[in-house]
């Protein structure tokens, strides 16, 4: 283990030269929730409804507060486009000649971003959430607590899980931007980044709340929100873990079967 907490400190380091970045732009993603703020108002009030998708105003409101910690979590710029990168381009080769698992590399540059990410942009969430402190609901309790931050370390888990097993589609395909495109836009409508999947038809959710998509985000942010009990959050755990287990099994698949195909032309 000691290379990858090499790889870690070294990560650190590197992303820590952008904290200036991180701060601005951690603050820049918080003005659509201004947008967002109104725009609900303006639908609870124009329908006369005190509750949407089962949600009150400053529940709906805290959802999309919360979202923006979830996503934290499970988004992942970049990495099927890394992934593919390496193996179109040929740098996929140098991994392959020293002692380290690739996407075991991969998962622990992605570690030590997020870290980075939450160090700088604790400030900016925190008084942003101080200024919205109305639409949030109390502190959880310590087992509520212990449950969100499991919940959101399987978000990151599943993030960096189907990520990479569209980066190892570089493998049969020249090109993976169409499926990043696909797959970002499915995301964004079935994850309840865009709206609550409570929202949903109750046929069309029945489906949607199945797909990993919806415990990438949903799920988390619905414990984040106190809306669920414990033993409602340990079965959402529970599903979450199951589906990192099998889309990581899935990306060894691919990656055994993808090296069998590798001519590692380039780099």
């Amino acid at each position: 283990m000691r290379k990858y907490w090499i790889v870690f400190s070294v990560a650190l380091s590197e992303r820590l030269v952008y904290r200036a970045d991180f701060f601005l732009a951690t603050f820049l993603r918080f003005i659509p929730i201004v947008t967002t703020i109104l725009l609900w108002r303006a639908i609870y009030d124009g329908g006369g409804r005190t509750q949407v998708g089962g949600l009150a105003y400053s529940e709906m409101v805290g959802y999309y507060l919360f979202v923006m910690i979830t996503r934290a979590f499970g988004s992942m710029p970049r990495l099927a486009t890394d992934i593919s990168t390496d193996i179109r381009d040929g740098g996929l080769r140098k991994y392959l000649l020293q002692p380290i698992n690739y996407l075991g590399y991969c998962i622990t540059l992605r570690a030590a971003h997020k870290i980075v990410y939450f160090v700088m942009a604790a400030a900016p969430y925190a008084l942003v959430f101080w200024l919205c402190r109305g639409y949030l609901p109390g502190w959880p309790s310590g087992t509520m607590l212990v449950l969100t931050i499991v919940s959101l370390i399987f978000a990151f888990m599943l993030g960096f899980a189907i990520n990479s097993l569209i980066g190892l589609m570089g493998f049969w395909f020249l090109e993976v931007a169409s499926f990043v495109h696909v797959f970002m836009t499915a995301q964004y409508f079935l994850s309840g980044h865009m709206f609550p999947l409570s929202l949903l038809p109750e046929s069309v959710a029945h489906v949607v709340m199945w797909l990993p998509f919806a415990y990438e985000t949903y799920y988390p942010t619905m414990i984040l929100a106190q809306q669920l009990d414990a033993a409602a959050a340990v079965r959402v755990i529970a599903v979450q873990a199951l589906w990192v287990l099998v889309l990581l099994a899935a990306g060894q698949w691919a990656w055994m079967r993808g090296l069998r195909r590798y001519a590692a032309f380039g780099g």
